[in-house]
């Protein structure tokens, strides 16, 4: 969720008094810790993912399911040990915006042994049975990344009426009582989002439209001015930044290698973003789409009716801005990238003389000037005066708040901690095995990227509109993404510019391709990514229990992109349609959710097959440590 820092909150008319203050020290501290660190080398790749977890309680007398609003008292106990040996633990447990979410990651972040993409799946099984030894009496802890009746009455345990009058999000649907209670940061962010906007947030979803679909779908359309027709109406925070996903985060040696994984890396990204779908129902209904990248950009769209373009700009206001602060990046960081930021980027110009004058050059400085034509939406009275030599909690409250497809990453003040990158458009899958296998594909992915100086970029607007496309109903199995033919390097920043300027890059370059194609090859035009990881392989050292797993990972994204392999978006829209119960209303109804639930526990437990899913066998020989005698054997860490 980003930064948590401890403290008063202040209300929206004292935070929004303190906006050019933030704006101003946050780039003074940007400043100073690029001088300090800029020329930091020989850091080595460590990595590290992050799953988020929903609490469910089951009710088997009434076949109800229900989120469990016990996040709190949970990570209290989780927390525990990290507190009594902090170098000690496997794992470590941090809070998320929902009361009814946990998020989970690995006690120390793994290194560049191929061994460790061995321990990957072992370390989310840990997490999970040790925060599930919590858990009271019908209740789960599931990798689900919506829960499909949020926002239904009584959808929390204990139930709690929305407060659309007094609450801090002013929901229909969604009450106070479901925001995580024990950090002030989740309900100011809620309150203050909404007081800048001027209004409620309003994410409004296609429908899935069924023989005997009603529309619209309730009564919602009636009481708010912001619900269309034919759409799936949500009107809080929660609805967004309620849902899970599994991120990763690299560690690069140095921060030129940081800038080439955040470039390369964002064209995967809608890529990643259709292969992990697995969220086709909100509020009890099926939408049209699969993903729920646009309800969380929806759900924190702070922007008033001028910078969206809907009324002229207000006093104080600077910019229109085209996106919300939820949403994927608009430039590439390398400076021989610059020639594919192909869309207008709005950024603050006297800021950007301010970094420019620093040193910092032309593609970094706007990167940081786009970031912070925001404003910051939390501010705690205890942080508003800093020191800027020292601290960089003004920063990191614009950079945290940016919540994009990718997240540029310098390494924090007095830390052993190099210049990062974090990848974040994955969904949550069901099990532990799924996880791991799309957590080591990527990761393996950046290994190959940098042995082999592939280049993936593309023109941005490409990437944006790979980021809708990614989103639809099915489209991992029927969508078609633009895709760099000829990733190779031969080709020099000089040649290539002959052919791409500014806004005018050479379709001839690019072609539209089915995830399939990407991931499995396209004869004659790609070889596929999936081809060029067992390349990569090949001239390593693998020993044979890594390999046996990494084999079965990369057989799990092979089949779900050829379409051999449901998605968990696809697999929650079949058993739904298909059950007993469902009307051909695109209702998701509390029997038939009920059903589902028990239905994915039991696959992510392993108590029942899922062939449509998984495949048929899953046999990797996971471990929660690399053995000692391969440790000795293995003194030389991979070099990428």
């Amino acid at each position: 969720m980003g930064l948590l820092t401890e403290g008063s909150p202040l209300s929206w008319e004292e935070t929004k008094v303190h906006a050019d203050h933030v704006r101003k020290h946050g780039v003074i501290q940007f400043i100073n810790l690029y001088k300090k660190l800029r020329d930091r080398q020989g850091d080595v790749l460590k990595w590290g993912d992050e799953v988020e977890y929903i609490i469910v309680k089951f009710d088997d007398e009434n076949k109800r399911v229900t989120v469990s609003l016990r996040a709190q008292e949970m990570l209290a106990e989780l927390n525990e040990k990290e507190l009594a040996d902090p170098q000690g633990v496997k794992s470590l447990w941090r809070p998320e915006y929902g009361a009814y979410m946990i998020e989970g990651t690995p006690g120390r972040p793994y290194g560049g042994l191929l061994a460790h993409f061995n321990i990957v799946e072992a370390n989310m099984k840990y997490r999970r049975t040790e925060a599930a030894a919590l858990l009271g009496p019908g209740e789960y802890l599931m990798s689900i990344t919506n829960f499909p009746r949020l926002g239904c009455p009584n959808f929390t345990s204990p139930p709690f009426d929305p407060q659309p009058e007094t609450g801090v999000s002013r929901s229909l649907f969604f009450p106070d009582e479901a925001i995580y209670p024990g950090h002030p940061r989740f309900k100011t962010l809620t309150r203050n989002i909404r007081m800048r906007r001027g209004e409620k947030v309003a994410i409004n979803l296609p429908i899935f439209k069924d023989v005997n679909t009603k529309i619209p779908v309730d009564d919602s359309h009636q009481k708010e001015s912001n619900a269309l027709p034919d759409h799936v109406y949500l009107d809080a925070m929660g609805f967004g930044m309620g849902c899970c996903c599994l991120q990763l985060t690299f560690q690069a040696c140095n921060i030129a290698e940081a800038r080439t994984l955040y470039d390369q890396l964002t064209p995967l990204c809608p890529i990643m973003l259709a292969l992990s779908a697995a969220s086709p129902a909100y509020r009890g209904f099926l939408t049209d789409v699969d993903c729920r990248w646009n309800v969380i950009s929806g759900s924190v769209d702070c922007r008033t009716p001028g910078e969206r373009g809907l009324a002229p700009l207000g006093p104080g206001e600077k910019f229109r801005i085209t996106k919300s602060r939820y949403d994927s990046i608009d430039s590439y960081l390398s400076p021989h990238n610059e020639k594919y930021n192909d869309i207008p980027l709005t950024y603050d110009k006297d800021i950007y003389k301010q970094l420019r004058e620093n040193d910092i050059d032309h593609p970094l400085a706007q990167h940081i000037a786009h970031l912070f034509i925001r404003d910051t939406v939390s501010l705690f009275s205890e942080k508003v005066n800093q020191n800027d030599e020292e601290d960089t909690d003004h920063f990191e409250n614009i950079q945290s708040t940016n919540w994009q497809t990718m997240r540029f990453k310098p390494p924090p003040p007095r830390s052993s901690i190099g210049w990062r990158v974090e990848f974040r458009p994955c969904e949550a899958q069901l099990t532990d095995f799924e996880n791991a296998a799309f957590v080591c594909f990527v990761v393996l992915l950046t290994r190959v990227i940098l042995s082999y100086q592939l280049n993936f970029v593309m023109p941005i607007s490409k990437v944006d509109e790979n980021m809708q496309k990614a989103q639809k109903r099915d489209a991992c199995k029927q969508g078609k993404f633009w895709w760099r033919k000829d990733i190779s390097t031969g080709v020099t920043p000089v040649e290539a510019s002959r052919h791409c300027h500014l806004g005018s890059c050479d379709t001839d370059q690019y072609e539209e391709m089915t995830i399939n194609e990407i991931i499995n090859g396209k004869e004659g035009t790609f070889p596929g990514l999936i081809a060029l990881i067992e390349s990569y392989l090949e001239s390593m050292d693998v020993d044979a229990d890594t390999h046996c797993s990494i084999q079965q990972y990369l057989k799990l994204i092979q089949r779900r992109a050829s379409g051999k392999l449901l998605t968990t978006a696809s697999y929650i829209r079949e058993f739904v349609t298909t059950h007993p119960l469902y009307k051909k209303d695109s209702v998701v109804s509390e029997e038939i959710n009920y059903d589902l639930l028990k239905a994915a526990q039991a696959i992510q437990s392993g108590e029942m097959p899922c062939p449509k899913l998984l495949g048929n066998s899953i046999f990797t020989k996971t471990k929660e440590s690399i053995p000692e005698a391969l440790r000795k054997v293995l003194t030389k860490e991979c070099p990428y």
